[in-house]
């Protein structure tokens, strides 16, 4: 089952105690290593949505004490316009009102782990069309990771450590060669050990490179030239894409 990690944000609203634990329980089913953000009414939801990073995804119970869901869920985007979020509630009936605001999913109570994963689902193929994203083996089961928040990849034995640009780490089991393949022309092999992420480069050396938050990555002594070389055309091609 395909999990979130380092790059979502996560909020459930619902002003009854007892249905937020129940929903809490089914996410530590789920993922039980990132719990999500728990809210006891729209209010106090909305003024969470305002702190960065932005909430990528709310579970929000129609039936609120102090506003309508559907409300709440508009004053969401208002605030948050790229928060998504999911309704909660025992009964269908609302479920036009719903997508006609266009919820990303409508779940109804009790709340299954098929049903958070297939709003977690939902939100990966939307994401998708908007970053490019990957998703790969861990040691837990499997994550996904925007491309643009990866800032190097380097091998140790037979771990792979992915380095994010926010300087967390996780452990891939995958080899170089397959991760070469999921990440696609922005990323560049440096030497046998160590992928590099080409838009977090800050400097690039004749025998090593310098990213943006200072760590060095040294080339593989015979690939010295053909690495600046497709650094090179990487650059150009960015810049003739842009002039489009």
């Amino acid at each position: 089952m395909m999990r979130e990690e380092f790059t979502l944000r996560v909020a459930i609203c619902d002003d009854s105690l007892c249905e937020r634990m129940k929903l809490l329980e089914a996410f530590k089913e789920y993922d039980p290593l990132h719990p999500p953000e728990c809210y006891g009414c729209g209010e106090e939801l909305l003024a969470a949505a305002k702190n960065e990073p932005p909430i990528d995804i709310a579970f929000i119970d129609i039936y609120l004490h102090d506003k309508n869901g559907i409300e709440i869920a508009q004053n969401l985007h208002e605030v948050s316009p790229k928060t998504e979020f999911v309704f909660v509630t025992t009964s269908p009936e609302h479920a036009v009102d719903a997508f006609s605001i266009n919820a990303l999913h409508y779940l109804v109570k009790p709340v299954t782990v098929d049903g958070i994963a297939e709003a977690m689902r939902r939100l990966s193929k939307l994401r998708r069309k908007e970053r490019q994203m990957i998703s790969f083996p861990t040691a837990n089961g499997s994550n996904s990771l925007f491309l643009d928040e990866i800032s190097f990849i380097q091998s140790f034995g037979h771990a792979k450590e992915i380095v994010l640009t926010n300087g967390k780490t996780s452990q891939v089991w995958l080899t170089l060669v397959e991760l070469e393949e999921l990440l696609g022309s922005t990323f560049l092999k440096l030497n046998r050990s160590t992928i590099v992420n080409m838009e977090q480069i800050e400097h690039m050396g004749t025998e090593s490179c310098i990213l943006r938050d200072g760590t060095r990555l040294e080339f593989a002594r015979r690939e010295q030239r053909a690495i600046r070389t497709a650094y090179n055309n990487y650059l150009f091609d960015r810049l003739n894409n842009q002039n489009v």
